[in-house]
Formats: structure tokens, C-alpha cells, sequence
């Protein structure tokens, strides 16, 4: 099993809200992330996502962060580390809680912008009213975990 943390670090740099053209931003040819490109530009997520797991919060990542993102991201990675990431990935404001705000974002995101108001208001508000388990009106790491729980699909 190879160390991957040996591999020179300050070398390897990306930014993956701009992978659509990886070789731009990459100082070594890296074969899986090239691959993982191709899916990933889709994804309406994938500026948060660099965000969350770079080291910075900014989406530069280093190659320790790539790794750890790769590891959560596998279909080996334990569901409670999917749940903890997804919530960071949902928590926009970065405040530990999933709030009105975070969730309509979230759903934004989701449908592209293909919903109207008073549609996404209705759904952050069922989403709160079922999920919110001490009634605060937003939704902390248990709350969003207790509601994985109840969706398994959701980290599929």
C-alpha cells in the first residue's frame, strides 16, 4: 500500500471549479483525475465541494486534500464521513447549521434554477418542518444525519 502523503505535495495544484480544462492547472499528468473531470464538471456542486475539502476554503487543493476528497467520496467511505461531508458541501454559510438560506441554495442548485419561488419556499419549509428534530427552525449535524438515516439513498 503505497503512502500517498509522500508524494510531493507544493507540485501538485488544481482548482476544481475549473476542470473542464485540468491541464491548465495541473504541474503533473494525474490519470484518475483526469477521468474524474469528465464526470465532475457536471456537477452543480463542484465549486462547494473543492471549497469544503481544500485545505484553504477556497477550492485550492493540494493533493493530500484531492486524496481526502477521493476517500470520502468512494463507495468504501463509512456513511457517518459522507453525512458529515455532504452536510459541510449544504452548509453554505458555514455557521454548522443547515438553515433556510442553505437550503434554498441546496435546492437551486439541484433543479438549476428550474423552480419558482413560492416552490422552493414550500420545500425548504417541508424539509425543515420533518428533518428539524428540537424545532430551532434550522438543521444541525443530527438533524441531517436522523434524516439520512430515514432517505438511505441519499448517499448512494
Amino acid at each position: 500500500i503505497c503512502d500517498c502523503r509522500t508524494i510531493s505535495r507544493p507540485t501538485f495544484r488544481l482548482q476544481l471549479c475549473k476542470m473542464g480544462n485540468c491541464s491548465k492547472y495541473l504541474k503533473t499528468p494525474f490519470v484518475p483525475l483526469l477521468i474524474f473531470s469528465v464526470s465532475f464538471q457536471d456537477n452543480p456542486f463542484r465549486q462547494r465541494i473543492a471549497e469544503v475539502f481544500s485545505e484553504d476554503g477556497e477550492g485550492n487543493m493540494t493533493l493530500d486534500d484531492f486524496l481526502d476528497m477521493f476517500s470520502v467520496l468512494s463507495e468504501m467511505a463509512p456513511r457517518d464521513l459522507k453525512a458529515y461531508y455532504a452536510f459541510k458541501i449544504y452548509d453554505f454559510n458555514s455557521d454548522d447549521f443547515i438553515c433556510k438560506s442553505d437550503l434554498e441554495k441546496t435546492l437551486n442548485k439541484l433543479t438549476r434554477n428550474e423552480l419558482t419561488d413560492d416552490e422552493v419556499r414550500m420545500v425548504c419549509e417541508k424539509v425543515i418542518d420533518e428533518a428539524d428534530l428540537d424545532n430551532d427552525g434550522r438543521l444541525s449535524l443530527e438533524d441531517f444525519q436522523h434524516m439520512i438515516v430515514r432517505a438511505p439513498e441519499f448517499l448512494r
